[in-house]
């Protein structure tokens, strides 16, 4: 697909998202469904204008004047991507797969389109109803928690210390950008992707594949490293899940003593057995809610 057409796409799926109030995953799910023809990195370029859109939806609108689906897509490729107003002109030129195109007010508010004025909350990309919370917790500071949390998040995976060390891994991995994560000493992360581009997928590659290492969040490392949970000891993960924090757990106990993972929901413990198989965890028992 060209970017005129990714573009479109991009339209079509957020107006079905902000029209029909369908959640995004469903929706770009549905339109990949129904457009076979697209590649992955098509779907993947699509993907992140509707969610950048979604994320930085209050900023955008202000800045375009208008809060339409057109309006959101247009704007993240301008304000979000950093591409040039008369790139956007050409790319809608009224041909087939294209966008219309555009108006006088669109050309305008792509050309100069500025946060001059807005309210914190628009600045933050928050809900307006939540900003008052917001500046309550963070105080002068909100505004700039709000626009990090409006960024697409970066990927962070630990290294099972049961079969690798990370400083290993990182030159092994070195290809994909990844970098030590700045808190926990087990993470590796993959910052954020720009514009169109994919994020890189490290499941297919062997270190994943061996238990070498596990997509988990910094903050559920430090979560489970703050347990202090030592060789030998007896843990209860209560609301195990998927198990992320208990195969941090047991690589911290070097498989030794006993995890109790349990949840009260089964289906949310169904992942953890393959989980557990390729981490080589073998002091874990399971336990549903009989």
């Amino acid at each position: 697909m060209k970017a005129a057409g990714r573009l479109s796409a991009a339209i079509e799926v957020l107006d079905d998202i902000i029209n029909r109030h369908r959640p995004a995953s469903v929706a770009l799910h549905d339109w990949g469904r129904s457009h076979r023809f697209a590649g992955a990195g098509d779907r993947a370029a699509i993907g992140n204008l509707v969610y950048d859109a979604l994320r930085q939806k209050a900023s955008i609108a202000w800045r375009m004047n208008a809060e339409t689906p057109r309006a959101l897509a247009l704007g993240v490729m301008v304000f979000a991507w950093g591409e040039e107003a008369e790139k956007i002109a050409g790319l809608c030129d009224g041909s087939r797969f294209a966008p219309a195109p555009l108006a006088e007010a669109e050309r305008a508010a792509l050309a100069s389109g500025t946060l001059e004025g807005a309210p914190g909350w628009v600045q933050a990309d928050i809900p307006e109803w939540l900003e008052e919370a917001f500046e309550e917790n963070f105080g002068e500071d909100y505004i700039d928690e709000g626009r990090a949390l409006a960024g697409r998040p970066p990927t962070d995976f630990r290294v099972n210390s049961l079969k690798a060390q990370r400083d290993k891994l990182l030159v092994q991995l070195a290809r994909f950008g990844v970098v030590p994560t700045p808190l926990s000493p087990l993470g590796i992360r993959i910052p954020p992707s720009q514009g169109p581009a994919r994020a890189p997928n490290l499941q297919p590659e062997a270190a994943y594949q061996r238990g070498q290492l596990e997509v988990q969040d910094e903050g559920s490392q430090i979560c489970s490293l703050l347990v202090y949970a030592r060789p030998g000891e007896q843990v209860l993960d209560y609301c195990a899940g998927a198990g992320g924090k208990t195969l941090a757990l047991a690589a911290t106990m070097e498989n030794r003593g006993q995890i109790f993972a349990h949840d009260a929901d089964r289906n949310r413990l169904k992942p953890i057995y393959e989980r557990l198989k390729r981490a080589g965890t073998r002091n874990v028992q399971v336990r549903g809610p009989d």
